[in-house]
């Protein structure tokens, strides 16, 4: 009976001492992600738009980040800023039911089914719905037999031509569809296509540098790569490189890598599957919060975003590193980008490759980032 009792009150103090070490954190999170928001809100556009109404994702992801702040009143009417963004939002779907103006239809569509799911309205459901077809209706499948699948197949790529599946598209897509997968279980939409989930996990395993479930020839265990993901079955953006057996492989980086992970967890991949375990040890072996590894600056915040959605999504509490320690990711992310905002509230990054240069973009990224945090941390 002492025993027990000396348990309890070793698992209360436990418990208590980790609140007090991430309560000074939540409080500094909170207002980061106001004063981010609070920037968004003042570059709006009049018509409700951010930045290009060209790629309403733009769009999508201030909203998603507005709704999603702490600091709003969920239980109240959103504020008119908001109303007047989602509006404009739904305005720009098609008749194919995409969210898209100039084309990239599955990248704009994806995030703006994210952001309106995060909204939680019941009046924004019908939209969601013909826009989570045309999601479905992107995936590629080509293949007419086992043994000949196009590597593209189970992927989604930009959707403005089908030129190829990629990791990003795929990741976006994916993730849209299941977080809006629950509008639709109840049947009051009526029946409702679905995703091919296990073409989607094939595809994604086709991204991974792992011999033992990737049949690309590139694929390749050498200890630098094993377990990262590439943009594509064709392609990484960090480049290929010579294998210590001779050997061109696609080199892994970061962001997809995090990326991939996300994508095996939304397709309901174990976290012993040999797939997750092997790119969550390719994560610790390249833990780190000063870049995009593989890729230095380049989508940067891209990776911040990414990094905090896969390791929540994966239910790490703290990330196991190649030296035996032990990351707290979430402090460590959460400080590097408080230290990162500007004194305008925005956050921008000095390597402008995709878009990053945007001030809009980059801190929707980062208050999503933090908000992500805030919501993970125990």
């Amino acid at each position: 009976m002492k025993s027990t009792i000396l348990l309890i009150a070793a698992t209360l103090v436990s418990a208590n001492a980790e609140n007090a070490r991430y309560e000074s954190l939540r409080q500094e999170v909170s207002q980061s992600i106001a004063r981010g928001n609070a920037w968004l809100k003042a570059k709006q556009n009049a018509d409700g738009y951010w930045d290009e109404p060209a790629l309403p994702a733009f769009t999508a992801l201030a909203l998603n980040a507005a709704v999603r702040d702490p600091n709003l009143d969920k239980k109240a009417k959103l504020p008119e800023h908001i109303e007047k963004g989602f509006t404009w939002l739904l305005a720009q779907q098609k008749e194919d039911g995409g969210i898209y103006n100039r084309g990239l239809s599955v990248y704009n569509t994806a995030t703006a089914v994210t952001a309106l799911t995060a909204a939680n309205r019941s009046d924004y459901e019908p939209a969601i719905v013909k826009a989570r077809k045309h999601l479905i209706d992107n995936q590629w499948d080509i293949g007419k037999k086992k043994e000949t699948d196009n590597p593209n197949d189970g992927g989604v790529g930009y959707g403005s031509n089908k030129e190829h599946s990629d990791l990003s598209n795929t990741y976006l897509a994916v993730e849209a569809l299941a977080l809006s997968k629950k509008i639709i279980e109840d049947g009051k939409h009526g029946s409702q296509p679905d995703l091919d989930w296990d073409a989607a996990a094939k595809f994604v395993s086709r991204c991974q540098n792992l011999e033992e479930t990737n049949d690309q020839e590139w694929a390749s265990n050498d200890p630098k790569n094993k377990g990262g993901f590439a943009y594509s079955p064709f392609e990484s953006k960090a480049g290929d490189e010579k294998t210590p057996e001779g050997r061109t492989a696609l080199r892994s980086y970061g962001s997809m890598s995090y990326a991939g992970l996300l994508s095996f967890i939304y397709a309901k991949l174990s976290a012993e599957d040999p797939r997750v375990v092997a790119v969550k040890e390719w994560l610790g072996k390249n833990y780190t919060v000063n870049e995009n590894p593989g890729m230095g600056a380049q989508g940067l915040y891209y990776y911040y975003q990414t990094m905090a959605k896969a390791l929540t999504a994966a239910n790490v509490d703290q990330l196991h590193l190649e030296s035996g320690k032990k990351a707290d990711w979430r402090t460590d992310l959460a400080n590097k980008l408080l230290s990162a905002q500007r004194e305008d509230g925005s956050w921008v990054n000095s390597n402008g490759r995709w878009m990053e240069s945007n001030p809009v973009l980059v801190t929707s990224y980062t208050v999503l980032a933090l908000e992500q945090i805030l919501d993970s941390i125990p």
